[in-house]
């Protein structure tokens, strides 16, 4: 091989890995408290998938709706993914999901949104969808990963994350009479 040849296909590995980089990192998804993913989502639904249809490089999930937390007043029937940050789902499975809802009454998801299979989440975190994510979208969860990790205001609760933990072992952070926010764990809500 020539020097301006080999140079020319050094440059293109070079661009190339750099590419598959920057598609990789597009990818990289930050631990969400569920919570959080509730009160962000546009949609969040239980559903089964009953079908999978591959259309112009993405993937529409037919479902069967079986509960909505969140979202219009209307069945949602197709769950659509694509793009670099696809998420992928199995047939003949219930999923929790959160989602953006698109105009054409499709749910958007992504594998960074939350999405996990129904059977997997405790009784605790089943009834947090419908009796306390909601009451405390007004409050921020601040994710702590190493400490100190100061709160600034009362309306942040502190997550602890060490890696070890589900994200849901702090069952909700709830706003109380007073305008604070505090971790809600089964006892009675913060006053």
């Amino acid at each position: 091989m020539t020097w301006s040849v080999s140079s020319c296909f050094i440059t293109l590995v070079v661009l190339f890995l750099w590419r598959v980089d920057e598609i990789a990192e597009a990818c990289t998804c930050m631990i969400v408290h569920p919570q959080r993913a509730f009160c962000n989502a546009d949609v969040v639904i239980r559903a089964k998938v009953v079908g999978v249809e591959a259309v112009s490089g993405n993937t529409n999930y037919d479902i069967q709706q079986i509960k909505m937390f969140k979202g219009p007043d209307r069945d949602i029937h197709v769950i659509f993914t694509g793009g670099p940050c696809r998420a992928v789902l199995e047939t003949n499975k219930e999923y929790l999901f959160t989602g953006r809802l698109n105009t054409d009454g499709t749910v958007h998801v992504i594998m960074c949104d939350f999405i996990h299979s129904w059977e997997a989440l405790s009784d605790t975190q089943m009834r947090s969808l419908t009796l306390r994510y909601q009451s405390g979208c007004d409050c921020t969860i601040i994710r702590c990963t190493s400490l100190p990790c100061p709160i600034s205001t009362s309306d942040e609760c502190l997550w602890m994350d060490n890696g070890q933990s589900r994200p849901w072992d702090n069952i909700a952070c709830i706003k109380g009479g007073d305008g604070s926010c505090a971790w809600y764990k089964g006892m009675a809500p913060p006053k």
